[in-house]
């Protein structure tokens, strides 16, 4: 910072445009004489400091709303700080060497504060500003009331006055901004770890109204958590597009796995907004992954953020049966799979036990009939339907059924025997991919 008041040869610049300029000599005579006539209106206003408080924070009231809505929660907090920036700034008018360190610790702990605080960077510099004419105005009136001859000499002190206003100003909004920087900062690590805790399902019932705030979601509602993995690029991508629009969501990226938490909407109270139009659509309306090679799952629903962890779990176990060539995966709409996929141990298990007398077979015989069981029960038991998605006749579809019935021990008649069937093919694709 320079000198609040510096000798007018330092600035001059350049020809002087009158014809006969000043000596040296006498231009330093001016500054001393500008220099004594500023000491000694400063001084006044030094020891007037009280009152020079109340006349800023007057204003402020009048001009500035930000400071209004201050002064109403705690005006004796705000006098001090207005009076602690006025007397440093009437100091450094009498010794800019000594006071110019002190001034400006003053403004950057101002500038810091009211960043934490939330008052507007605007509503701070003119602040500044309006301390900075009431104190022109106040040395402008002590000199006018105590010696109205010396008022042109103030002119020469002018623009250094307003130098240090104007660098106080800028001091103040670098403050602020670095502060701002480093709030948000630590409000995005806090909110990390906050979402963290949630998916986690080791958050404390004391952090969730805090985790509420910080992620923009009610404590209160049906959640789903959605899983994405892939390439980093693409993963973006389909987090983006993989809910339907209007949805409400906080995404956790993982170095793996995104997981956005997200507000569901589609069932109960909350279905119409106050518009009276539908509101967002659940996780069994959201568009299938755009990007191939990404893989999402869709967990199913759970009450409150405090379910969210379970809700994860639920995602990651639709992400574990998604095809590895990429795709969506809804856990509601593959209840057997997620058991399998579960409980691994035991679907092998149950494959073996079930198949393992078809997986026993030559490679081209087993996956026919393999392929021709699938089919049938894709077919709801319909043996013609079957015969024309495998392009052969309706009998040898029946004839090649009978024959896994024959291996198997099992009969596709019996309702019992039909559902370990289908789990173990079910447990034989999921643990396969």
């Amino acid at each position: 910072m320079q000198h609040a008041v510096r000798s007018r040869a330092a600035i001059r610049t350049g020809l002087t445009p009158v014809p006969r300029p000043r000596t040296p000599s006498v231009a330093s005579l001016m500054d001393a004489d500008a220099l004594r006539v500023l000491h000694r209106a400063a001084r006044a206003l030094l020891d007037d400091l009280p009152d020079l408080t109340d006349r800023l924070v007057a204003l402020l009231r009048e001009q500035e709303p930000a400071y209004r809505t201050a002064l109403t929660k705690d005006p004796t907090a705000t006098w001090q700080e207005a009076h602690r920036s006025l007397r440093h700034s009437v100091t450094s008018l009498l010794d800019p060497r000594g006071a110019r360190d002190a001034a400006r610790r003053c403004s950057w702990r101002i500038g810091a504060a009211r960043a934490e605080q939330g008052l507007p960077l605007d509503a701070l510099l003119h602040a500044f500003r309006l301390g900075g004419s009431l104190v022109w105005q106040r040395l402008v009136e002590e000199t006018s009331r105590t010696a109205p001859e010396d008022v042109r000499l103030l002119v020469h002190v002018a623009a250094d006055v307003w130098n240090f206003v104007d660098e106080h100003c800028t001091l103040v909004a670098d403050a602020y901004r670095q502060t701002e920087w480093q709030l948000g900062r630590r409000r995005e690590n806090r909110a990390r770890l906050l979402a963290a805790g949630l998916l986690d399902g080791t958050s404390r019932i004391a952090d969730l109204p805090e985790a509420a705030q910080a992620l923009g979601l009610p404590e209160y509602g049906r959640y789903y958590v959605v899983a994405v993995t892939g390439a980093p690029p693409a993963r973006s991508d389909a987090a983006r597009a993989v809910l339907p629009p209007g949805a409400r969501v906080h995404w956790h990226a993982g170095t793996d796995v995104d997981y956005g938490i997200v507000l569901d909407v589609a069932d109960g109270a909350d279905d119409a907004d106050d518009d009276g139009l539908p509101g967002p659509a659940g996780p069994e309306d959201a568009p299938d992954a755009p990007v191939a090679g990404v893989r999402i799952g869709i967990g199913s629903a759970v009450d409150g953020l405090a379910s969210v962890g379970d809700a994860r779990r639920r995602a990651d176990t639709a992400l574990e049966i998604c095809p590895r060539t990429g795709g969506t995966v809804r856990l509601a709409d593959h209840l057997p799979a997620a058991l399998v996929a579960s409980s691994p141990e035991l679907g092998g298990a149950l494959a073996e036990r079930v198949l393992g007398p078809l997986l026993r077979l030559e490679a081209a015989d087993r996956e026919v009939l393999l392929d021709t069981l699938t089919t049938w029960l894709d077919c709801d038991g319909s043996a013609q339907r079957a015969g024309e998605r495998l392009y052969c006749h309706r009998n040898t579809v029946l004839n090649r059924l009978r024959r896994c019935e024959q291996l198997t021990g099992r009969s596709l008649a019996r309702p019992a025997d039909l559902v370990e069937i289908s789990l173990a093919l079910t447990a034989r694709r999921v643990l396969r991919d």
